[in-house]
């Protein structure tokens, strides 16, 4: 019998700063409604397909909204994403697991660093945690130079590392900006390569790219598509990968591993 496919989704709840990076200051209650818009309509879709997902959410981010997350912590997997979007110290990795703990009402397991920068994993196993899924394992100019690590599940310092899928030899990413820029089909190919390979896909998005940022100091490749038309072709994902495996969050994928 062939194993059961996994599809993980994550999304990356945080204070929508990334204008910031450009340029252009966002005022703090835009950076949180804009994150809140998106993440609504996110919660939509995945009902629409009935979605298991795991939200990295920062605490800060989670402490203006604790009935929203108690709400997804009902379904959904909560995991950190560390205290604040634009500012780190590794404080912060235990202080952001009580935080989300305490509001969610879940045992917090898992940690994505913001722009997934390196962490380190002496400090995120002291601090509680059972898995990092900060790890892109691609090249991407200006972003990432992680060719040399494990495509898939392995463990660094007796944790567990869940990077984000990428397609087998050329290491194509699965991830926002390719559903965002590519064409549908490019993405479900890619998809398929994955999941007949691996028997798991692991693909995170943010919910401010479904919300419109057209008015905002962003390169084109990452506003152009937004709102509606980002809400479509997630649609259109979502359809295609609930034909193709179970929906899981990264602790349930990790449950089966152990």
């Amino acid at each position: 019998m062939e194993p059961t496919k996994r599809i993980l989704i994550s999304v990356d709840v945080e204070e929508f700063d990334i204008p910031e990076e450009f340029g252009q200051q966002v005022t703090l209650q835009e950076k949180l409604e804009v994150s809140r818009s998106g993440l609504q309509a996110t919660l939509a879709l995945f009902d629409k397909y009935n979605v298991r997902a795991t939200f990295f959410v920062t605490a800060y981010w989670a402490q203006h909204y604790p009935e929203l997350i108690r709400q997804m912590a009902a379904k959904h997997e909560i995991a950190s994403h560390a205290y604040y979007h634009s500012s780190f110290t590794e404080a912060d990795l235990e202080g952001s697991r009580l935080a989300l703990q305490e509001i969610s009402g879940q045992q917090i397991q898992g940690f994505r660093m913001p722009r997934l920068r390196k962490v380190n994993m002496a400090a995120l196993k002291a601090a509680g945690y059972l898995y990092d899924a900060s790890v892109n394992p691609t090249w991407l100019p200006g972003r990432y130079n992680n060719w040399h690590l494990p495509r898939t599940l392995f463990k660094e310092q007796d944790t567990w590392i869940v990077p984000s899928s990428v397609s087998p030899l050329i290491r194509y990413p699965l991830f926002w900006l390719s559903v965002k820029n590519m064409p549908l089909w490019i993405t479900r190919h890619f998809s398929k390569r994955v999941l007949k390979k691996d028997n798991y896909l692991s693909f995170y998005f943010h919910p401010w790219e479904l919300s419109n940022i057209n008015a905002y100091t962003l390169p084109s490749y990452i506003k152009r598509v937004s709102g509606g038309k980002m809400q479509e072709k997630m649609d259109g994902f979502l359809r295609f990968l609930h034909q193709q495996g179970t929906f899981c969050t990264h602790a349930d994928l990790l449950k089966a591993q152990q």
